[in-house]
This record gives C-alpha cells, structure tokens and sequence, in this order.
C-alpha cells in the first residue's frame, strides 16, 4: 500500500492547516446582528397611507412602463414611466429601510414633494400626447396609466405637504386662545 501523498491529504480535510483564519463564530453573530440592526425595515410604513401610496405609485409605474414597451411606442413614453418606476422604487427603500433618518444632510420629504410635482407635470404632458396620438392600445392604455398615476402622484403630495406643513404644533401643546 502507497503512502498518502500530502496533496490528497490536505484535499480531503475540510480545514486548511495552521491556525483558523477571519472572525470567530461569535465575531460573526455579532456582525451579523449589527449590519441586521443598521438595515431595520419600517414595517409601519407599508401599512400606513403614504406607504401604501408609494406601493401603487410604482406598481402603476410599471404597468404604464410595461403597456409602453410592449406596444413598441415612442421611447419618451417609455423613458419617463421608466424613470417614474426607480424614482418611486428608490423612494419607496429610502422610507422603508428608514434610510430618511440616518441620511440628514437632505428634507427627503421635500424631496419627495418636488419629485411628485415635476413628475406630475411631465406624465401630464406625455399621457395626454398618448392619448392623443393613439397609435395602437398599448399606448392608449399606458397614457391612461399615466394619468392615473398623475393623479396618484398629486395625492402624495398634498399629503407629503399636510405633512410637513407649519400650520400644526409639531408634538407641542399650542396654547388656546
């Protein structure tokens, strides 16, 4: 019988030789805790109306991105209900991962407000042109999408706006008067 070369021997043990290498188990566990602690997912969001509102922002998105594509309309259809989709997409993480909070240096709903604005704006440009033109369903279906994410969109900011707005006593007690 041969003896055991030593590269099959190091091949079949499972732990390379010498001492352990990286972290210990527990050094991990608290890594992990710890990266688990920074990324805290705002479940109240998604139930609240905003979240809710940010969820069918970017569904409808989609679905006017999707009936663009796939009709083979105009690429500005398509771009701006593109844009719409990871715009909202994005707003929806920065909110949900409660990234707003940690992320100061900016008034994210401000943010949010001029997005839904100026979005409002261009989807009520290029909807109506759909709708208008008509080429085929698919883009007469996307520029109805369109309109009703404009209108969805108006909503989130008159909501984000009662949000921020400096009418209310901001957790104060407002003197009667």
């Amino acid at each position: 019988m041969a003896p055991a070369s030593p590269v099959s021997s190091t091949l079949a043990s499972p732990r390379p030789p010498g001492p352990a290498r990286g972290p210990s188990a527990a050094a991990r566990r608290q890594g992990h805790s710890t990266a688990m602690a920074l990324m805290e997912v705002d479940r109240a969001f998604l139930r609240s109306p905003r979240g809710s509102l940010k969820i069918s922002r970017t569904v409808v998105a989609l679905a006017a991105l999707i009936s663009f594509v796939a009709s083979g309309a105009r690429e500005a259809y398509a771009a701006l209900a593109g844009m719409e989709t990871g715009i909202n997409f994005l707003f929806l993480l920065l909110y949900l991962l409660k990234l707003d909070a940690r992320m100061r240096f900016l008034f994210w709903p401000l943010a949010d407000i001029l997005n839904s604005v100026i979005a409002a704006l261009f989807l009520l440009i290029v909807s109506l042109f759909a709708i208008i033109i008509k080429t085929n369903r698919g883009t007469l279906a996307g520029g109805v999408l369109g309109l009703v994410l404009l209108v969805l969109c108006l909503v989130d900011a008159i909501l984000l706006w009662k949000k921020i707005s400096l009418d209310k006593a901001r957790g104060r007690s407002a003197p009667a008067k």
